[in-house]
Formats: structure tokens, C-alpha cells, sequence
């Protein structure tokens, strides 16, 4: 049993690769060993990080006749496998034509052909959208006609579904991935918080994600925002909440392309003793859920931050940066704690960590609750597949 697993696995986002980690756990737990191929422009990456499953990495570099995800290898993976996974955020159709950003456009192609050779598709613990183009919708109409099953992360995707297409028996309901994630030990997470000193003058610690991308996604809107005055903006949301609340802020970097805007951010923060910065290019996912899980509370832009913040009942403060953010929240059912991007201020942004900082044990307990049966989603998702596997066990 081979099965193709496609999403954005370069290993430089720590959401994308605890997708891909959750997604061999859960599948594994339901069905055992099988081999997988996975399309990558990063394929030690890949080879190092999860060991102990049987992986084939496929290089998707130009000496590998591809341009990032168009191109042979993908061709190749695909159709010489048992079963197709499409999986993670990657069905939307900004810069549609773009294959170095862009995964939709290729995968009009290549599933409907995966489908006409008897390879069956699944859309698994997908987002879709968006597609706001008539040439995106017509795409992932393509994708959507080709899929056995469509497995949705989040309730938000289901506007992205054309009517009258005869979808809704395929449909079916799951959970991010990345919510399957184990942490490391609590020894080896306390390890890593006085490495970092976390909690320097014995203060608790909160955690903080910047997005680079700021207002891309909200620009149809008519929201501009440049990143001085964004940067200046959440520079003085966190002095305003640093002054009312006794802890440490931890800046934690999911993806290195934040850098920048998170540097400039940490430079408008007036008590730098109380700022730290960790980043995934030194911790594995699973050891930034560890850093989280000792968190007090986490605000996040990207929403694979909010996603590993929540996975271990951290409550969470979403900015609504995306519409990605948007339909995770919703689904933790955290719709008091998430902020809109165009309503987005100083003063806002810090009367909200206010409060849920005063309710975090209450807000932790109750998320729980809400995330333990998110991960029963997620896991389930697996037993979807078994039409379509050839060996079980």
C-alpha cells in the first residue's frame, strides 16, 4: 500500500510539518505500517524528521524537472500510488499560476487525471479557499469533482462549495492534523523553558506569533496597513498589557520568513528583560506545542500558532490576519477571543489579553474539553480511508 500525502512540506513551517507528523500518527494508529510518498522541495527534511515511518521522499527541485510543486515528480508520485491525500491549506487561488506559491492550479491537473486512472483522491482535514477568481473556482471545482471524499477542517470551507454540484454525500467532518501532536516530556520541556529563560525573575510567560503577511489576505477588504505602522501598533498592544500583567512575553517563530516583522515588532517593546524569542529553525514542532503547554496564554497571527497553543488547552487570542484563523477559532468555539484584522488596535488588542488573563485556568479548562474532541475529529478522519486501503494492519 503506497499512499501519496500532497501539502507544503518544505520544512520551514512548523504548522505544515506537525501536519504531516499528526497525519502519519493517526493514519498509522488505524491502519499500521504502509509506505508513503511525499513531494517536497526539502527531502532531508523530510527523511530526518519523521522517523520510524516508511517515507519516500520526492524532491520537487529544478534538477528534479520541477518548479516547486508542478513538474515530474509530483506527476510521478501521484500516479504511482494507491491513494491520494491532499491535505493542509493549499487549495486557494492567490497567485494561481504562480507554482513556487501556488498548489492549486497544479492539482486541477493532476487529481482529475489520478481519478481517471482509478487512484482514488481524498481531500483530507482540508481548508478550502479561498477562490475568488472565476479561473480559482474553476479549479478547485476540478479538484473538488475529483476527490472520493472531502474531509473539512473547519466549517468556514464549506462556503467554498459550489451548489448543485452534488458534493454533500462526500462530505464529512474532521480536524486540523496538527492537533494529533504529542509534546515532548514535561522534563524535556523544562529543559528547553531555562535554556531559554522563559521565566526569568520567576515570572510566568505568555507567548506572541507575528504573521509577515500582515493584511494580505483582508485586502479585498480595502485594508492597507504598512508594516512601521503595524509593527508600531502591536509594539504598543503588548507595552499596554506587559504594564498590567507581571510576565514575560516569548515571541515564538513558526515559520523564518516572520523574522523580520517579528524583530520589528520586539523593537517598539519597551521592557526588553521581559522579551524572549525562540524560533523553529532551532525547536521542532513538537517541542514549540512543549513550549506553548507552559505558556499562560499565547497570542497568535498564524493560525498553526493558535493551532499548537490550543492543542495542549492554552487559551489563545486570535488576530484575524486570515480567513484560516477565522474558521479555527470558530471550531474551538473561541469566538470571544478572536479579534478581526480591520478592527485591530492598541488598545483593543490589549483589553482582550487583559481579559482572557484574568479567565485563563477557566478558559483552559474549558478548552479541554473542546480539544479533546477536536483530536477524536482528527484521528477519525483516518477511518474515511478504509474503502481505499489495500492492506489494513
Amino acid at each position: 500500500m503506497r499512499i501519496c500525502v500532497i501539502g507544503n512540506f518544505s520544512g520551514r513551517n512548523a504548522g505544515d510539518a506537525a501536519i504531516l507528523g499528526g497525519l502519519l500518527k493517526d493514519v498509522t494508529a488505524a491502519y499500521g505500517p504502509v509506505a508513503y510518498d511525499v513531494p517536497t522541495i526539502n527531502p532531508g527534511f523530510v527523511r530526518r524528521q519523521y522517523p520510524g515511518y516508511d517515507i519516500a521522499p520526492l524532491g520537487m527541485l529544478p534538477w528534479n524537472l520541477s518548479i516547486k510543486i508542478l513538474g515530474l515528480p509530483i506527476f510521478r508520485s501521484v500516479l504511482r500510488s494507491d491513494l491520494v491525500l491532499v491535505t493542509d491549506a493549499i487549495l486557494f487561488d492567490r497567485q494561481l499560476f504562480n507554482p513556487l506559491y501556488n498548489y492549486l492550479s497544479t492539482m486541477a491537473l493532476v487529481l482529475p487525471l489520478a481519478r481517471s486512472r482509478g487512484i482514488p483522491v481524498v481531500l483530507y482535514n482540508v481548508s478550502l479557499g479561498p477562490a475568488r477568481t472565476p479561473m480559482g473556482r474553476k479549479c478547485l471545482k476540478r479538484v473538488l469533482d475529483a476527490a472520493n471524499e472531502i474531509i473539512l477542517r473547519d466549517e468556514e470551507s464549506l462556503s467554498e462549495i459550489p451548489p448543485g454540484g452534488g458534493y454533500e454525500p462526500r462530505i464529512r467532518g474532521g480536524a486540523d492534523c496538527a492537533l494529533s501532536v504529542d509534546p515532548p516530556t514535561r522534563e524535556a520541556v523544562d529543559r528547553i523553558v531555562a535554556a531559554e529563560d522563559m521565566r526569568t525573575s520567576g515570572r510566568p510567560f505568555l507567548t506572541c506569533n507575528i504573521n509577515s503577511y500582515i493584511d494580505v489576505f483582508v485586502r479585498d477588504r480595502g485594508t492597507r496597513v504598512g508594516i512601521e505602522e503595524f509593527a508600531a501598533l502591536m509594539g504598543e498592544a503588548i507595552n499596554e498589557f506587559m504594564a498590567r500583567i507581571d510576565a514575560n512575553v516569548v515571541f515564538v517563530i513558526t515559520q523564518p520568513m516572520d523574522t523580520k516583522i517579528t524583530q520589528l515588532v520586539m523593537s517598539h517593546v519597551r521592557d526588553v528583560p521581559r522579551t524572549r524569542l525562540v524560533t523553529n529553525t532551532k525547536y521542532s514542532y513538537a517541542e514549540l506545542a512543549g513550549i506553548f503547554s507552559q505558556a499562560e496564554m499565547h497570542v497568535g497571527m498564524r493560525t498553526h500558532s493558535l493551532i499548537l497553543a490550543s492543542s495542549v488547552s492554552t487559551p489563545v487570542v486570535g488576530i484575524l490576519s486570515t480567513p484560516k484563523n477565522r474558521g479555527y477559532m470558530r471550531s474551538i468555539r473561541q469566538d470571544a477571543r478572536m479579534i478581526e484584522f480591520d478592527d485591530l488596535s492598541a488598545a483593543g488588542l490589549a483589553e482582550r489579553v487583559w481579559q482572557t488573563w484574568q479567565n485563563r485556568q477557566a478558559i483552559r479548562d474549558e478548552l479541554a474539553v473542546i480539544i479533546a474532541g477536536e483530536k477524536r475529529k482528527a484521528a477519525a478522519a483516518a477511518r474515511f480511508l478504509e474503502p481505499y486501503m489495500k492492506t489494513v494492519g
